[in-house]
Formats: structure tokens, sequence, C-alpha cells
């Protein structure tokens, strides 16, 4: 009988997450997963259906996308996943021929293994224009959570060559309810080889769980990426593209036991405006760059306390050999840190992220 109750609840929630309009307030909808992912969720996918399973890397099934329809097994992204076993227990691989694709798209819970692959990133886009404030189909705002073009709600998820969009406008300084999600990874072991991530406030939404990202393109203008993953950015390509102050990063740790934070090794940040390395959202947020360069656009202070000079004693924001105009430590906050090789050397490889379990062959 549990069984079949767990069930019941996986299929009922996995059912509002995968709603494609994102009908549900952003609130209670975000508030909700997490609960069920905390009391029931993470428990049932371990025991019941990933109990024992690493990676699946060698695909079981490889399917094709074309706006097209005569060119692939399916015209839309979210039919292609749609099409997967409810339980998808093997790696499958969805290829999306070169096009725009206009649409906004769930991973549900239950479809781990799941990847998708462009042919470039340049040409293979799936995009979407909601905000914040947008309203859903129950006539409610959706919020940030709902406002992703595209959300990942399953583990093992991996992406190639995709540019993630939200082609809303940038919005003017000071705008409330335009934050435009092009991104929400809500799972763990989630992988971005050589993709792109497009929009303006609150690009990419590093929610929560374990995840890597290569060679990618990041773009945005406050906040751009965001949440409370534990995240390492290895070699990727930083832009903002505001036109007055901006902030890179807002990590949301708020329990120093938490093993939550974001990692930016051998990356590149540069655009325009003004731009802080990360505010203190979390009371424990915690950033690393290393070994990266930093345009002059960086402000010379760094790092934003959030409006709370409490969080100054509780933060962990470092650099450790960064390099370039903006990486000047002589004018940083106090309250941030220059890492010496020890403190940095956690942060610097896919350790980090317990990367060797579940990274090797991508």
């Amino acid at each position: 009988m549990l069984f079949i109750l767990l069930i019941f609840s996986v299929f009922e929630n996995a059912s509002a997450f995968s709603n494609q309009n994102g009908s549900n307030t952003s609130a209670l909808v975000e508030e909700n997963y997490m609960r069920w992912i905390n009391q029931i969720g993470s428990n049932f996918m371990k025991h019941i259906q990933y109990d024992k399973l690493d990676n699946q890397i060698e695909p079981c099934l490889t399917i094709t996308v074309d706006k097209n329809a005569t060119r692939g097994n399916f015209d839309s992204v979210q039919n292609a996943i749609d099409s997967l076993p409810f339980f998808n227990l093997c790696r499958v691989i969805i290829r999306l021929h070169k096009g725009v694709y206009r649409e906004k798209v769930v991973v549900p819970i239950t479809k781990a293994f799941v990847s998708i692959e462009g042919e470039n990133a340049d040409e293979t886009i799936i995009q979407w224009d909601d905000t914040a404030d947008t309203n859903g189909s129950d006539g409610l705002p959706l919020g940030t959570y709902g406002s992703a073009t595209f959300a990942v709600n399953a583990p093992y998820f991996i992406a190639k060559n995709i540019t993630f969009r939200n082609v809303a406008p940038l919005p003017p300084s000071g705008a409330l309810g335009k934050q435009a999600v092009a991104i929400r990874i809500s799972a763990d072991n989630a992988a971005f080889i050589s993709c792109k991530f497009i929009g303006a406030q609150d690009t990419l939404y590093d929610h929560t769980g374990r995840h890597y990202f290569k060679y990618c393109y990041i773009e945005g203008s406050v906040d751009f990426i965001f949440g409370n993953g534990r995240s390492l950015y290895d070699r990727c390509y930083l832009r903002t593209v505001s036109s007055s102050y901006g902030a890179l990063t807002a990590q949301k740790r708020d329990n120093m036991l938490d093993d939550t934070g974001f990692s930016f090794v051998n990356c590149r940040v540069t655009g325009s405006g003004a731009l802080y390395l990360g505010r203190a959202w979390g009371i424990f947020s915690r950033v690393v760059f290393a070994k990266t360069y930093m345009d002059k656009i960086i402000t010379p202070e760094g790092w934003s306390n959030w409006g709370d000079k409490r969080r100054e004693m509780t933060v962990f924001f470092g650099q450790y050999k960064c390099y370039g105009p903006g990486a000047d430590y002589g004018s940083r906050v106090a309250w941030s840190r220059e890492l010496t090789e020890q403190e940095a050397e956690p942060f610097l490889s896919i350790s980090f992220i317990d990367g060797h379990q579940w990274i090797p062959g991508l």
C-alpha cells in the first residue's frame, strides 16, 4: 500500500510540474516542490527508482526533433520528452536539428537520464518570453520560478550544444516583476556542455542539486546566476549586458552546514555596466572565482552584502589567482578573501560536486 501511495504521490506531483503553461503560482509551486523533495521525493527516488543506479551514459534510444515534422520523430522538444516512459531508467538522447524552438519545456521528475543535443548552440535555440509578472492560465503571476523557458526536475540530465533563452526585454533599472529565467535546474547531477544561457534579469536559476557547466556562455544583467545549487563552472564565458549596476551571482546558502555554493574556474567575465561578482542572497552565501579573467567592469569592492551587514560575518566570498583589470584584490570589501592554495583547492575540480561519481564519460 505504501508503494502505491508513493507512486500516486509521484504521479500527482510530476503532473503538476510538467504543466507546460506553468499555471501554478510560483511561490506555492516552489514551496510544495521543495517540501515534497525533502519529505518524500528524494527518498522515493533513491530507494525505489534509482537505487544503486549509476549515471547511464550509453543510450538505449535516440530520437530526433525537427521544426519540420517530416524530418524528425517530433516537431517539439516537449513532445519528445512526453513520449518517454513515465519512469525512464535508461539514457535517451534527443537530437535537435538546428532551428528556433519557441516553447516552454519541462523535464518531469520521473524522467531521468535525458540528454538533449543540438547541432550547434548558435543555431539550436529553445526560447520563450515569460517574466515573473506574466499571468499563468489561472490568472496569477508565474513568479521567478515559473518564468523559466526550460525546467529540469529530473536527475542525470545532460545538454550539449543548445541555447536556452528567455527573450523578455532587458528591464529598466529598479523594475519589479521582470525576472525572466532562461533555465531552472531543480535536480541533482545535471551537466551542460558548450551551451548558451541568454537572458537579462535572473537568467540561470541554479536552484538545487549538483551541476556541471563546461565551455558554456552565460549572459544577463542582475543576479544572472542564482540559486542554492552546488555547481562548478569550468571554462565558461560570463557576460553582463547591464547598462548600470549588475550582479553576476546571488547564491542562496542559508545554513553553514549546507555544502552548496558556486565555483568558477578558468572562466572569463566581460560585458557592460558595473558588475558585482556576487550578492549575498543567502546568509551563508558561498562563491569562489579561481584563475578567472575579470574585465574592468568589476566594481572595486567586488561583493554586496544584500543590504544586511550581519551577512558580512557569515558569507564565504573568495578569489584565487584571478587576473585582468577587474581582478585587483586591493579594494575588495574586507569580508571577502584572497584564498590560499589550501583554501582554494576544494573548489578547483569536479571533486567539488562529487563529479568522479557521475561526470566521467561526458
